[in-house]
């Protein structure tokens, strides 16, 4: 499993995306850290989704926080997500 922590910004994104491959073939994101999404950060969550897709196999996203999933469900992404309802 691996775990992001702090925030999840066009700030940060680009930390996190050369771990991308990484990530998906894991299978599971820990985002229990996670202190603020935007919505580069919620391209990356997307992104990472898309890449598993392909692969054949879902990435899971576990301990999403209440402002990440109520941005998710906002814009109307959480079920892309996968992310269980709160």
């Amino acid at each position: 499993m691996i775990s992001i922590h702090g925030s999840l910004s066009f700030d940060t994104v680009s930390q996190w995306l050369p771990q991308a491959d990484a990530i998906v073939t894991d299978g599971t994101l820990d985002l229990a850290e996670v202190s603020q999404c935007d919505s580069a950060g919620a391209a990356l969550l997307l992104e990472l989704a898309r890449r598993s897709k392909q692969r054949g196999s879902p990435l899971q996203l576990i301990n999403a926080p209440k402002q990440l999933h109520d941005f998710a469900v906002f814009f109307g992404i959480d079920t892309m997500l996968g992310l269980p309802s709160q």
